[in-house]
């Protein structure tokens, strides 16, 4: 049958041969026909007579077999732990397993499957995972219906707002894209074309998102704009001056929107005509990747005003969280301990890949080190600025080399050179770089744990489940732990708030725990 088909591919541990000779017979079945046709007759009358095996390699280099591939469970295995470790998602293996030990037995395979299926139930891992898909499903239905949005207005061409014009336009609304130069609307506008071609099957789908899509030098789009996003660098006074020229043009029902991601909306809004027409949006970066939307709050803000943003997100296939303002709102206040620690721990002469492998470890998807290349080095150093100056408990100081690589423009993934040095969108590490300690994943995990507790205590965010899924959509935090909270939970609060005191007898004051701990033990 094999001989019959138009290719043949064998494992690297296959050997192929035609033993019928050994029986007292020959080939049959067409094999004495096919095989001199497909490789040299005299290499083919040679394993007939004789009976004798070959290895795959030499099939391959006979003609006989057309490609030599690795034994297939192994292969599935090794391609399966790059994406997932075994012993953070186990159902992969355990599928490799069935298929490995009883592929070619169906009712062994049946049997077999509901065992492992059972097994795998009760696992936390599915458990978490079955928590995160309805946490998922609570955050869509707090979009809710009824979208009123049809034209968006996008102040600022830069990487985040160009982005989220690409994203809004894909999305099917008319998007105007408004900037003081040519140069940032152009290169959107080309960033757009190519997120266009990686999403879409049909290029007449990328050719009409692109028609809504309208360059807008002058600002005019303003005038018409149902919402209008402001995604200028982070700049009170810059802002405030965007603010200034927009609202006289703005429709009465229309909706202002900033994307900051740090500064809070008290000190926004002021002067402001509407204040109560006036909200966050805080997408993040890579927009087309990136699950989550901060909707931010104020104390003046319409509730229709939050719903109608609600709702806008929920129609461009994202998540929104309810946050209340504050400096760096939820996610960024929470990741900016765990970068800055990082950072400390770089000084103390850990190597960067160390540092990102200790995150990895707990489920991380990405390390701290390449999380703030990847953000961008600039914004990281404005964040973590604002919220050390805004906040009164103690932070990690903001490192001299991360100032120092802004100052010299290495600004991580956008400039191709940060912490780490980036080639074809990917940082380049050092493979043989020390294990990390055990107390590494602690040092910088458990702060950021300390200040989800701090922003429920605080009222930021107003339940459990809405932290646990803004840090699962927006930072990828292990989602196989079901989200900071339920890990918290997990492993007992009073056992993290102890591991935390000791981490502050030995490191400083900037482990000292929140008295929100207080609430869960």
């Amino acid at each position: 049958i094999a001989l019959a088909c138009d290719y043949r591919i064998a494992v690297e541990d296959a050997r192929l041969g035609f033993p019928e000779v050994m029986l007292g017979l020959h080939p049959g079945l067409g094999g004495t026909v096919r095989l001199p046709r497909l490789i040299n007759p005299l290499e083919a009358m040679t394993m007939m007579l004789t009976g004798r095996n070959v290895r795959a390699a030499r099939a391959r280099s006979l003609g006989l077999v057309d490609a030599v591939v690795p034994f297939l469970a192994g292969r599935m295995r090794s391609e399966a732990a790059k994406a997932a470790p075994e012993a953070h998602y186990p159902a992969p293996y355990a599928l490799i397993d069935l298929f490995e030990q009883h592929g070619g037995d169906k009712r062994a395979m049946l049997e077999a499957e509901k065992r492992s299926f059972a097994r795998l139930m009760v696992t936390p891992t599915a458990q978490n995972l079955i928590r995160v898909f309805f946490l998922r499903e609570q955050m869509k239905k707090l979009a809710g219906s009824g979208n009123k949005v049809r034209h968006v207005h996008v102040i600022g061409a830069g990487a985040m707002g160009g982005d989220i014009a690409a994203w809004c336009a894909w999305h099917g609304f008319s998007v105007t894209l408004a900037d003081m130069k040519p140069e940032p609307i152009a290169q959107a506008i080309a960033r757009a074309a190519d997120l266009f071609k990686k999403i879409g099957h049909r290029s007449i789908d990328t050719r009409d998102a692109l028609d809504r899509l309208t360059p807008d030098l002058d600002g005019a789009g303003v005038r018409s704009a149902d919402l209008i996003i402001e995604a200028v660098p982070e700049t009170l006074e810059l802002k405030r001056k965007v603010y200034a020229a927009t609202q006289t043009k703005m429709k009465p029902d229309a909706l202002l929107a900033t994307n900051t991601s740090s500064i809070p909306l008290q000190e926004l809004r002021f002067g402001l005509r509407r204040p109560d027409h006036f909200v966050g949006l805080h997408f993040f970066n890579p927009v087309s990747r990136m699950q989550l939307v901060e909707v931010v709050s104020h104390e003046e803000v319409a509730p229709d005003a939050l719903a109608k943003a609600r709702a806008f997100i929920g129609r461009i296939d994202r998540l929104p969280a309810p946050v209340k303002s504050a400096p760096g709102f939820l996610v960024n206040r929470a990741l900016t301990p765990y970068m800055l620690e990082a950072l400390l721990m770089l000084n103390e002469g850990y190597k960067r890949e160390t540092i990102d492998a200790a995150a990895e470890s707990f489920g991380m998807p990405m390390g701290p080190i390449e999380l703030a290349d990847t953000v961008g080095l600039d914004i990281c150093l404005h964040v973590a600025e604002t919220l050390k100056t805004a906040l009164e408990r103690p932070m990690p100081d903001v490192s001299q080399a991360l100032r120092g690589k802004v100052e010299l423009g290495h600004l991580g993934r956008k400039s191709g050179r940060g912490f780490y040095e980036w080639r074809y969108g990917k940082a380049v590490k050092d493979r043989d770089a020390p294990k990390p300690t055990e107390e590494m994943p602690d040092r910088l995990i458990l702060p950021m744990l300390d200040v989800t507790v701090a922003c429920l205590r605080e009222g930021v965010v107003a339940d459990e489940d809405t932290v646990d899924a803004a840090m699962i959509f927006a930072t990828g935090f292990a989602p196989f732990r079901g989200g900071p909270m339920h890990y918290a939970r997990t492993r007992r609060a009073g056992n993290i708030r102890a591991e935390l005191e000791r981490l502050a007898q030995r490191y400083g004051e900037r482990f000292r725990p929140d008295t929100g701990w207080d609430r869960l033990t």
